[in-house]
């Protein structure tokens, strides 16, 4: 598409496609994600795969010295279809933790490992809210604490305080940063 040509941008179609449209009314199709093609096309060698076995095993079981050439085609077409599945795979990037895996080969159900780990976020979180309400009212209380020993020196902390906040977050707002510390990310056309 010639950059020069005005475009506006919208999301269609699917498999995480991009349409764009130009003043000539013609579109171009962009993929997203390349990732979910290729996993696309693994996932659909794999069914290629599964259904050359299935009638591997069929040609197996009812094997006769006549159908020796039929078998012999039958196992070509498996070994190309392997070697297929590799050079697809080779594309994706999927890592699979071996606890899932070691749960599959177990009998069990992988989302068990799913719930786990969520589970296990959950109270690492609320651990880490627990220590982080802890400062906070040690903080309150170590103030209120120098607020009564050194009320002037207090207030000065506060004021220092409030102008670096209202500082840090005017550079914030300027830089395109969020208060959380992410940044904004701008849509490209």
């Amino acid at each position: 598409m010639d950059p020069t040509q005005n475009t506006s941008a919208g999301i269609g179609g699917s498999n995480g496609t991009i349409r764009y449209q130009t003043n000539d009314g013609t579109s171009t199709v962009t993929v997203a994600d390349d990732s979910k093609e290729n996993l696309s096309q693994v996932i659909n060698s794999i069914e290629k795969t599964l259904g050359v076995l299935h009638q591997l095993h069929l040609t197996v079981t009812s094997f006769t010295p006549a159908s020796q050439l039929h078998l012999l085609q039958r196992l070509n077409s498996l070994v190309m279809e392997l070697d297929n599945m590799t050079k697809l795979s080779e594309k994706c990037n999927i890592q699979i933790p071996m606890e899932v895996l070691n749960l599959i080969d177990d009998g069990k159900n992988p989302d068990e490992f799913t719930k786990d780990v969520l589970n296990s976020c959950i109270a690492r979180n609320q651990v880490t809210k627990g220590k982080t309400d802890a400062f906070k009212d040690l903080r309150k209380h170590i103030l209120e604490e120098l607020e009564q020993t050194f009320p002037d020196e207090v207030d000065m902390y506060r004021e220092i305080r409030a102008s670096s906040a209202a500082e840090a977050k005017r550079l914030a707002q300027s830089q395109s940063v969020l208060p959380n510390g992410d940044a904004k990310v701008k849509n490209e056309l």
